[in-house]
C-alpha cells in the first residue's frame, strides 16, 4: 500500500515547460507499468510542448479551466470532466486557451518499446 496526499507533495516543474508546475502522487516504479500519476496545473496561455513517446501512453482527466490537447495535428476541446489517452507514438501538445488555471490529473503507462534505444530510459511523460 502506498499513500499519498497532494497538500503534503511539492511542486516540480515538468520537462516540456518550466513555467508548469505538477506534483507527483506515483512514481516510475511504485506500480508496476506506471510511469507516474501527477496532478498539472497551467495558467492562462501555458503550453507543454508537442512530443511523442514510443515507450508510453499517457491519460489526461480535466479536473478544472479550459484549454486544448492537439494529438498528430487534430484539436480536442479540454474542458471539466473529460478524459483523453493518447497512445505511443501519437504527437500531442497542452494547451490552456482558457483565463483561469487549467487542472489535469493524468498517469503514464509503460507499453513495448519500438526501438532499441528506448532501453533502460524512464519515460517522463508530457508533464515530464
Amino acid at each position: 500500500m502506498k499513500q499519498t496526499a497532494l497538500n503534503q507533495l511539492p511542486e516540480e516543474s515538468v520537462s516540456h515547460n518550466p513555467a508548469i508546475k505538477k506534483k507527483v502522487m506515483l512514481r516510475l516504479g511504485d506500480l508496476p507499468h506506471l510511469t507516474n500519476f501527477s496532478q498539472a496545473r497551467f495558467g492562462p496561455g501555458q503550453i507543454a510542448a508537442g512530443h511523442a513517446h514510443t515507450d508510453m501512453c499517457e491519460v489526461f482527466f480535466v479536473e478544472s479551466g479550459r484549454g486544448t490537447i492537439c494529438v498528430n495535428g487534430q484539436d480536442y476541446p479540454l474542458e471539466p470532466g473529460v478524459c483523453i489517452a493518447v497512445e505511443p507514438n501519437e504527437t500531442h501538445e497542452v494547451r490552456n486557451t482558457g483565463s483561469t488555471e487549467l487542472v489535469l490529473t493524468y498517469f503514464g503507462l509503460r507499453a513495448p518499446s519500438s526501438s532499441a534505444a528506448d532501453a533502460g530510459s524512464a519515460p517522463a511523460g508530457i508533464l515530464g
